[in-house]
């Protein structure tokens, strides 16, 4: 007849007894104590093990078990407001000299995974020329809170404009070189020297679309 836990239990106990009196006499209390701490603490950890144990096994029918597992958890939703760490140092002295704080910052733009992405549905014109110009500030505004260097890519503008229905390919350059008073040392644009730096002017600028945005 197979024993019952509370019978193997004791059998363990009184082992331990046994090997308690093999110990010196001012020794046997405290050798029995620490003895039975362990069983119990192996005893309570079986128990424990029973009660969650692994991935139960299922039979799928082909002649083997396969053990089930948790579905995965759904990925994190990575989007998330700016924070003041993700701003460069040189952007914080931009906002700064402007007015403008990370709560305006995180109304137009929003950050996911490495990303700043645009926030904004309405450029608030219908003029494809000031469209792109539009995006050609924005897009530096992004560069320049991560880098410091308020700098668009013409060719990402061109995407942009693209995607929004205002790209004019016939006056993609002029649009450019009509508004040349925004750009730092604008000789003309084109797709060899595609990264346009931002002048004073155009930084003002800058700000003033932010503010029209909000």
């Amino acid at each position: 007849m197979e024993k019952s836990s509370h019978d193997s239990l004791r059998d363990e106990v009184l082992a331990l007894a046994e090997i308690a009196k093999a110990c010196p006499e001012n020794l046997q209390e405290k050798c029995f104590e620490l003895l039975v701490g362990d069983l119990l603490s192996r005893t309570a950890d079986r128990t424990s093990s029973k009660g969650t144990g692994a991935p139960a096994s299922v039979n799928t029918g082909r002649g083997e078990e396969e053990r089930t597992t948790e579905s995965p958890a759904p990925p994190a939703d990575e989007s998330s407001d700016i924070a003041t760490t993700d701003v460069h140092v040189k952007a914080r002295h931009f906002l700064q000299k402007y007015g403008l704080s990370l709560e305006d910052v995180n109304q137009v733009l929003y950050k996911e995974g490495d990303s700043l992405l645009p926030l904004y549905d309405d450029l608030k014109t219908t003029r494809m020329s000031e469209s792109q110009v539009r995006l050609a500030l924005l897009d530096a505004f992004a560069s320049g809170l991560r880098t410091g260097d308020f700098a668009f890519d013409g060719e990402r503008v061109r995407e942009a404009c693209n995607v929004r229905k205002c790209y004019d390919p016939k006056n993609f350059a002029a649009n450019f070189r009509n508004n040349a008073t925004l750009f730092e040392a604008f000789d003309g644009y084109s797709k060899e020297h595609a990264v346009v730096r931002l002048s004073e002017d155009g930084r003002k600028e800058l700000a003033e679309l932010i503010r029209e945005l909000l």
